[in-house]
């Protein structure tokens, strides 16, 4: 089944909205020709500026091809919940998608499989597209625990959810060892987790549904190792940490991911 890959940007915690708006301008310009994504060969292009940068970077990328996204989404409408956003705010704000769970999240923030599912519910409720994140440390991965880790944040965080509410879930898998650590998943290793994802995503919502699926690299993806990455059968694009605060990297890993439609 031919899915359309996606290259999404998560800024983190860096960019002004000043500087955001300049990077999104930047990578517009370096974009391949044609916005109609997934019809021309072009891939989905995404970045996920901190909460105060997305209006300006909306406004930059208002009438390109680039969408903006969250770092997080709350799974409440509202209430007593001090320094978290709502799915209804993101949609006035101009947001199409939400990164849930990342793995940065999970080691600093207390975010948990039940947090994960409740607030990826929320997204699919809102109609924002939720961009779970899931992936083993090292210490998990030379104890040859990666499928029993994945697995479960999987199965937990996407516990209750419909075949269609799965229209709304793309998954980034992002091993921790390999985030801001320069090291990265050979082709073959990330390959080897993707298409085990997609086993379990057969079993939960049948092989139609996880044939549609988009599960991304999210694992120090840059320009030099993109494209073999992105060759792989099961690797639909990359969630970019890094090399997405660069105009020139992240146009490149997209123009990568271009070729190989």
């Amino acid at each position: 089944m031919s899915r359309c890959k996606l290259i999404a940007g998560n800024w983190k915690m860096n960019m002004t909205s000043a500087e955001g708006s300049q990077l999104v301008e930047a990578i517009k310009e370096l974009l391949p020709d044609g916005s109609d994504a997934c019809q021309s060969g072009v891939p989905e292009v995404l970045v996920c500026p901190p909460f105060l940068t997305i209006g300006s970077v909306v406004n930059a990328a208002r009438g390109s091809c680039v969408k903006v996204g969250a770092q997080n989404i709350h799974w409440e409408e509202s209430g007593a919940f001090t320094g978290e956003v709502s799915a209804s705010m993101l949609n006035e704000a101009g947001c199409t998608h939400a990164i849930i769970g990342h793995s940065e999240r999970r080691q600093y923030f207390a975010e948990t499989d039940e947090t994960v599912n409740k607030r990826t519910k929320a997204a699919v409720k809102a109609g924002i597209v939720a961009v779970v994140c899931v992936g083993e440390t090292l210490g998990e991965r030379e104890s040859g625990i990666t499928n029993d880790i994945v697995e479960r944040q999987i199965r937990e965080g996407l516990k209750g959810l419909t075949p269609a509410d799965m229209e709304k879930i793309v998954i980034a898998y992002e091993p921790v060892w390999a985030i801001g650590t320069g090291k990265v998943a050979t082709d073959e290793q990330a390959q080897e987790v993707h298409a085990f994802i997609r086993v379990i995503l057969t079993d939960m919502f049948g092989e139609a549904t996880s044939g549609a699926i988009r599960i991304l690299y999210g694992g120090s993806m840059k320009p030099d190792n993109a494209k073999g990455l992105l060759a792989q059968k099961d690797i639909d694009g990359g969630l970019i940490g890094g090399a997405s605060l660069k105009a020139t990297d992240f146009a490149a890993i997209v123009n990568a991911a271009s070729q190989g439609k």
